[in-house]
């Protein structure tokens, strides 16, 4: 979030749509900001702690924002979310719908390079084989069925993906102990 602080240059009252979050995340951002948070029904969290800044809920379609004209924000903010939007299609949809709202936005992703995958927190996920993965899926359905089905529809984007989706943004790899842990894309 500091990161974002910077790069965004972020000043008092900027007009903030936060794609897919929730209030905590923007403690750690100093600088009082006015936040739009847009989440699928009974997802948004009303309430908020006290806080420097001012919080409107919405309820909707992160890959459909047509509720808004273009630009009506100064940031759009997404933070591990366009993975869960759907395939290819509702990726692109949410690509659109994020460079239409602002002209600076800042989409982050999970990076399947990371050993650790960050939705299972299973060691190198990616690298099983696809029986291995299936056998773990069967076993999490009978104990945790929502979150398993938030893992199946989980697309784990790549970072050309990503490039490809936000043609006129900026890539930042996000490393931790010399691995890409996630891609953002940025333009400010």
């Amino acid at each position: 979030m500091t990161r974002l602080q910077d790069l965004m240059q972020l000043k008092p009252g900027m007009r903030v749509l936060d794609l897919g979050g929730q209030p905590g995340i923007w403690n750690f951002i100093s600088t009082p900001l006015h936040i739009t948070i847009l989440n699928l029904p009974g997802v948004a969290k009303p309430s908020t702690p006290e806080s420097i800044h001012n919080f409107d809920f919405v309820v909707g379609d992160a890959c459909d924002v047509s509720q808004y004209e273009d630009n009506s924000f100064d940031v759009v903010f997404s933070n591990s979310v366009i993975e869960h939007v759907g395939g290819d299609e509702k990726q692109a949809a949410f690509a659109c719908e994020v460079r239409r709202l602002a002209s600076c936005y800042w989409v982050q992703t999970p990076s399947i390079w990371f050993p650790v995958e960050a939705h299972t927190g299973m060691p190198f996920w990616f690298f099983m084989p696809a029986f291995v993965r299936k056998r773990f899926i069967r076993n999490w359905e009978k104990k945790l069925p929502d979150w398993t089905q938030m893992v199946v529809e989980t697309t784990v984007l790549s970072k050309a993906q990503m490039q490809n989706y936000f043609p006129d943004g900026s890539i930042l790899t996000e490393r931790k102990y010399g691995f890409p842990k996630s891609y953002i894309c940025y333009r400010n």
